[in-house]
């Protein structure tokens, strides 16, 4: 199973059906205002304004699962992205990416890509004391931090991880593959 076989919530509280993006190349990212990795939407907008016309979408999960780092409604979060990061592509309802009440989304992602690769000794002592402190992240796979990102193709499948630390400008050359 793939994502493109569920519904989401919108931040309205809408449905929105994932099969509407069949033929696109999305990167999903469960994200945090308050996070040390929140500048990190400065260069996901950059992806998206550059590809967007070209069959790119970004799937924006708010979650506050990580030291309650999204604080706010879904419209506080949304205000928040637009006014200080000028994104263009919207959030979706805040969600769990871990344990009882994980969004299904991020339970076949972590499951199609369980693992991420971190690269440099700067970002493996950050994700090392990152680990020390999620108190979510119970089991192989799970979601350790903000800003965990999946590549997923046109079909629907998750055909990369990245870790919190990765710079998104770096996913550039993927995402081209892809699209």
């Amino acid at each position: 199973m793939n994502i493109y076989g569920l519904k989401v919530k919108t931040r309205k509280g809408d449905d929105f059906e994932l099969s509407s993006l069949k033929g696109k190349v999305s990167l999903v990212v469960n994200t945090a205002t308050g996070c040390g990795f929140t500048p990190q939407y400065e260069a996901i907008e950059k992806l998206y304004e550059k590809y967007h016309d070209k069959g790119f979408e970004v799937l924006d999960f708010p979650c506050d699962q990580f030291g309650h780092q999204a604080p706010g409604s879904n419209d506080e979060i949304r205000e928040f992205c637009t006014a200080k990061y000028k994104t263009q592509f919207d959030q979706f309802a805040k969600i769990e990416v871990n344990g009882a009440n994980e969004n299904r989304v991020f339970t076949i992602l972590k499951e199609q890509q369980p693992k991420e690769e971190v690269k440099g000794l700067k970002n493996k002592m950050a994700m090392k004391a990152i680990s020390k402190i999620s108190s979510t992240c119970k089991k192989d796979g799970d979601i350790v931090w903000n800003f965990t990102k999946f590549l997923v193709d046109k079909n629907g499948d998750a055909v990369k991880r990245y870790d919190p630390t990765f710079d998104p400008k770096e996913i550039e050359g993927d995402l081209e593959k892809l699209l």
